[in-house]
C-alpha cells in the first residue's frame, strides 16, 4: 500500500488530534454562542497562528529544552493559572447574568478581545512544543522522513486546527439564535467551569510531580 503524501498525512494526524477536545475549544465555543461569525473566525485565526508558532518553533528543536522536568513544571503550572483565571473571569460573568433578560453588553465580545484573550490563552501553553516536538519525531522515524517531508507534514498538521475549529464554530454560530437567552448564560457558566476544572488538575498534577521529584 502507497502511504499518503506527508501534507495529507499530516492533515490526517491534525484532525485525529483535534477530536481531543480540551480547554481552547470549550473557550471558542463560548464567543461562538454570543459572538458574530467573524469574532469567531477571528478567535480560531489566533489558535490557528500560536499553534502554527508553536510548530515552528518545534521543527527548530525548541522542544528539547522544555523537555527538563524544571522548565516543563514552570511552564506548565504558569498555563494553568491562565487556564483558572479565564474560567473564573468567564463563570463570574455568566453568574452575573443569571435571571437577566437578554445578553448583557458586559460579554459582548469586539473582533479584538476575541482575537487577543485566544491568542492569550493558546500561547500561554508552551507545553504544546514538547506536543508537537514528540508527534513529529514519531512520525519522522514511522515514516522515515527528511527534512522537507517533515515540514510538508507538519503543514498539514497544523491545517487542521482552521478547518476543524472553523467548521465547529460555525455550527455553534448557525444554532445560536435557536439557543435561548438563559441557557447561553448556563452554558457559559459550564465553560468557565470546564476551564477552571483543567486548570486546576494541572497545577495539582505539577504540584504533585514537583514534589516526588524533591523526595
Amino acid at each position: 500500500m502507497i502511504p499518503p503524501p506527508p501534507f495529507i498525512s499530516g492533515l490526517r494526524t491534525g484532525m485525529m488530534l483535534q477530536l481531543a477536545i480540551g480547554p481552547i475549544f470549550f473557550y471558542l465555543v463560548s464567543i461562538g454562542m454570543e459572538s458574530t461569525l467573524m469574532n469567531s473566525l477571528l478567535a480560531v485565526l489566533a489558535v490557528t497562528i500560536a499553534d502554527c508558532l508553536y510548530i515552528g518553533l518545534s521543527l527548530i528543536g525548541i522542544g528539547r529544552l522544555l523537555q527538563k522536568e524544571q522548565m516543563k513544571r514552570r511552564f506548565g503550572t504558569f498555563s494553568s493559572v491562565v487556564l483558572m483565571l479565564f474560567g473564573i473571569v468567564i463563570f463570574s460573568r455568566a453568574w452575573a447574568q443569571v435571571g437577566a433578560f437578554g445578553r448583557s453588553s458586559t460579554l459582548a465580545w469586539t473582533p479584538l478581545s476575541s482575537f487577543a484573550s485566544t491568542f492569550i490563552l493558546t500561547i500561554s501553553s508552551p507545553l504544546t512544543i514538547v506536543f508537537w516536538s514528540s508527534i513529529f519525531s514519531a512520525k519522522a522515524i514511522e515514516n522515515d522522513y527528511r527534512k522537507q517531508e517533515l515540514t510538508s507534514f507538519a503543514i498539514g498538521a497544523g491545517t487542521a486546527t482552521p478547518l476543524f475549529l472553523g467548521i465547529a464554530v460555525s455550527l455553534v454560530f448557525l444554532l445560536q439564535t435557536a439557543i435561548p437567552d438563559w441557557l447561553v448564560q448556563l452554558m457559559n457558566g459550564l465553560v468557565g467551569l470546564v476551564l477552571i476544572y483543567y486548570g486546576f488538575s494541572r497545577t495539582f498534577t505539577f504540584s504533585r510531580s514537583s514534589r516526588q521529584q524533591g523526595r
